[in-house]
């Protein structure tokens, strides 16, 4: 069979083969293992995404991939080199590193997941939440994990979580080396007022006392109200502004931009170079938005306060000779960096949904009945 040829359908009597792919935590294959005429081997190491032809020669022989989020890129010369792949899986509802387009001319079905409610029995094992051994059911909301884990790093950053905690674990004389940054009062910029933008203003505003300003290309007045009524917020409590006011006045700037073609760098050296010298910024969004040589400049340079960052530029994970690893941060006049290897979505309650999900799909996709939510 060439590799244009569509792929055959599934009945119950085929065996198939899965490949899980960068499963960091190994927590994967409990969810296929119980599936019938299934072999499953799982490849937990990300290969680097120029390595085409290492990536080809390890899933050529499967039918079925797994794959979480955007871990692995499967572009177009990938995907048309994978003779046997019949079932494409991801995560969430969206995937811009999977070239459909090629999916689609080979007619590949291509699953994300919507997380919907799975329940656990009493040994943490998932089951359909209509078994009578369904001990715990969950809805996760991986939009309050990213705003928990994106807090988290501006805390860890403007209170010295990380530095004060190493310091009293490797220092016998280490105390009180340093002053905090106070939050309340201060200004966040949320570049990018969506769901999870919305979300950061609603926890800073309420929690920290901060006063909030957004900008994003599409962003009005009208729009501002919405969400403030959708957050529970008073009207007033976010003011859209220009970009130029929200980097020249915030104290704090987060990133919540989708990454696109044209959002790619939206954060860029001008922006950068407007904000003042104590305010700081975090990104748990995606690495491309922001201008990364200028803003490592400006962060060995000292000329802002410092930054927390979830996500990357060329590669995640981050290479063992990065710049990120190897600068010695808050050292020779370098600003204070707190880093955190893309953990905003990676909660236990998502990530086994999502599993427990693409689990159902390989399910029916044997079982030849309709499958979940698709990719198009």
């Amino acid at each position: 069979m060439s590799n244009n040829d569509p792929p055959q359908r599934s009945t119950e009597n085929t065996t198939h083969s899965l490949a899980i792919l960068d499963d960091y935590a190994q927590i994967a294959e409990k969810h296929f293992s119980s599936i019938p005429n299934l072999r499953i081997t799982s490849f937990p190491s990300t290969l680097a995404p120029s390595d085409h032809s290492s990536l080809i020669s390890r899933l050529q022989p499967y039918t079925i991939i797994s794959t979480m989020r955007e871990r692995t890129p499967l572009p177009a010369p990938v995907l048309s080199s994978l003779p046997n792949l019949r079932l494409l899986l991801t995560t969430s509802t969206r995937n811009a590193s999977i070239h459909l387009p090629t999916c689609q001319s080979r007619s590949i079905p291509v699953t994300g997941t919507r997380g919907f409610s799975i329940a656990f029995d009493a040994h943490d094992r998932p089951v359909p939440t209509s078994s009578p051994d369904a001990v715990r059911r969950i809805d996760p909301l991986p939009s309050g994990s990213t705003t928990q884990h994106t807090l988290s790093l501006l805390l860890a950053l403007t209170s010295r979580v990380t530095i004060d905690d190493h310091a009293l674990k490797s220092d016998p004389d280490a105390w009180q080396s340093g002053l905090t940054m106070p939050l309340a009062g201060k200004t966040l910029g949320v570049v990018g007022l969506g769901k999870l933008g919305g979300a950061m203003a609603r926890a800073c505003a309420l929690a920290l006392g901060m006063k909030v300003v957004a900008w994003s290309a599409s962003l009005d007045a009208r729009k501002v109200r919405e969400m403030e009524k959708s957050l529970g917020l008073e009207e007033g409590s976010i003011r859209a502004v220009s970009k130029e006011e929200l980097f020249s006045t915030a104290d704090v700037v987060s990133v919540h931009y989708v990454l696109s073609d044209r959002s790619r760098g939206v954060v860029g050296r001008e922006d950068i170079g407007r904000m003042k010298k104590g305010a700081v910024l975090v990104n748990s969004a995606r690495g491309p938005l922001v201008d990364e040589d200028a803003l490592y400049e400006a962060l060995v340079e000292g000329r802002i306060r410092g930054a927390a960052l979830d996500v990357y530029w060329s590669q995640e994970p981050l290479e063992e000779g990065s710049r990120w690893r190897t600068t010695k941060w808050g050292m020779h006049g370098k600003v204070r960096v707190v880093l955190s290897p893309h953990m905003g979505y990676v909660n236990e309650d998502t990530m086994e949904t999502w599993y427990a999900e693409q689990a159902d799909n390989v399910r029916r996709f044997i079982e030849g009945r309709e499958l979940g939510f698709q990719l198009t």
